[in-house]
């Protein structure tokens, strides 16, 4: 079962979150803070596998919570979970260390999809989400200049290194993509670690944004 801290100062959308994860029957909400100094106090005493974080709460809002969670709580893994006006503060919640940014206007399915995903060390990003990263990361230097790097260096890549950067960029962990693509485990933990390297990228989320830059994976319109 994933332990999960869920962090939002309105009540009724805890609540909200706490029954979809339960209706899935993989996570439980082990704590719940109605801010980020909360928060972070909850998940140094919890040690939860995933931190769901609003972005706006009071004392201390989710990107600062985040940052100090990734370099105070490493076992912990971060996910953001937001607004469409808040989009803009995406890249924020990357270089804060989370791995997750989910939209609390999503299909539920995404949510729990989402938190799997980020508990199981893969990068998520909803498809909505997904999109405004792209536009938002696409004002520096030009959209269509991003998408054309992106894929003239997921062209380097070999056809099955192509598809496993795809199914990073979908979110799916290494035990799941090794289940799609019928392969063991530790063929796509190097498969997954050459793509860093050739991408020059540090992690999975860079690489997941990479990916749909390059149009690997769909995001809705």
């Amino acid at each position: 079962m994933i332990g999960v801290l869920l962090a939002d100062d309105e009540a009724m959308v805890r609540a909200g979150v706490r029954a979809i994860l339960a209706s899935g029957g993989e996570s439980e909400v082990v704590a719940e803070a109605g801010d980020g100094r909360e928060a972070v106090e909850l998940a140094r005493a919890h040690r939860p596998d995933v931190a769901l974080l609003d972005i706006r709460m009071p004392r201390l809002d989710g990107l600062a919570a985040a940052e100090e969670l990734v370099r105070t709580v490493p076992g912990t893994a971060v996910a953001m979970l937001t607004t469409f006006s808040e989009h803009s503060y995406v890249a924020r919640a990357l270089a804060a260390g989370a791995t997750g940014f989910l939209l609390k206007s999503g299909d539920p399915y995404e949510l729990m999809a989402g938190v799997r995903a980020v508990a199981d060390g893969a990068a998520f990003l909803s498809p909505k989400a997904a999109r405004y990263v792209v536009e938002d990361l696409g004002r520096d230097g030009g959209r269509f200049a991003r998408e054309e790097r992106a894929r003239a260096r997921v062209a380097l890549l070999s056809p099955r290194e192509r598809e496993v950067l795809g199914l990073v960029g979908a979110g799916l962990s290494n035990p799941e993509i090794a289940a799609r693509l019928h392969l063991v485990e530790g063929t796509v933990k190097a498969y997954v670690s050459a793509v860093l390297d050739r991408l020059e990228v540090r992690n999975r989320v860079l690489a997941a944004i990479v990916a749909y830059e390059a149009g690997l994976v769909e995001t809705d319109a």
